[in-house]
């Protein structure tokens, strides 16, 4: 089972952004990388065209490593590990470790 999924709340554990939050918009599975809302913005020079004529600069998004973020607890508001559980229909879900809850 997937640790981090797309739409999962995390906070970030390591790098220049520590202790931000955001959602995560993409997994990339085989990179080992996520992409997150509102993290690791960089600068990008952009030439001048019809789209934007000035040209300058642009700060866009970039990936981070997914071992840098941790799932946010609902309950607590904290980053949490987790665990998976079997319910009684035989699907399995995500658990946090802090507060038992269903992530």
């Amino acid at each position: 089972m997937l640790s981090i999924k797309k739409n999962d709340q995390v906070m970030v554990i390591a790098g220049k952004d520590k202790g931000k939050t955001g959602k995560v918009l993409q997994v990339m599975l085989a990179e080992g990388r996520i992409l997150v809302e509102g993290i690791n913005f960089q600068k990008k020079a952009v030439r001048k065209s019809q789209e934007n004529p000035n040209g300058g600069h642009l700060d866009i998004e970039k990936s981070i490593h997914i071992s840098n973020v941790m799932l946010l607890d609902k309950k607590l508001n904290k980053p949490s590990r987790f665990g998976v559980k079997i319910l009684n229909d035989g699907s399995k879900v995500r658990i946090s470790k802090k507060s038992g809850e269903v992530i």
